[in-house]
């Protein structure tokens, strides 16, 4: 249950930053801004195919101490994103509004 209210603050977090950050879209675009130190906070669906796509997101971003969270479907992660189609991972570059969720996000990481 806890990973599922994490999911949902991360998806919350991505339509704050949609609005008043920015945001990278697509597996490409997310490992970029990771290897750049960019990133604020990665989310990534769980209902990838095949998932070697988006496997090396968690290990990148323990690697560089960012945030990588996993929610249940690409469909929730495109809409959060404001897109008309699926995403697959969501880079969050600028928080915006969503500073303060990204910042417990975060903090949760640390504690685990």
């Amino acid at each position: 249950m806890a990973d599922e209210s994490l999911g949902n603050r991360a998806l919350e977090a991505v339509e704050l930053a949609r609005t008043t950050g920015k945001l990278k879209k697509g597996t490409n675009e997310v490992t970029k801004a990771i290897e750049r130190g960019v990133a604020k906070l990665v989310v990534v669906a769980k209902d990838v195919s095949p998932p070697e796509i988006t496997m090396h997101l968690p290990l990148l971003g323990k690697e560089k101490g960012i945030p990588v969270v996993e929610v249940p479907s690409k469909e929730e992660l495109g809409a959060a994103a404001g897109l008309g189609v699926p995403a697959v991972s969501i880079a969050v570059v600028q928080e915006g509004e969503a500073k303060n969720i990204i910042k417990e996000i975060a903090e949760e990481f640390k504690s685990k």
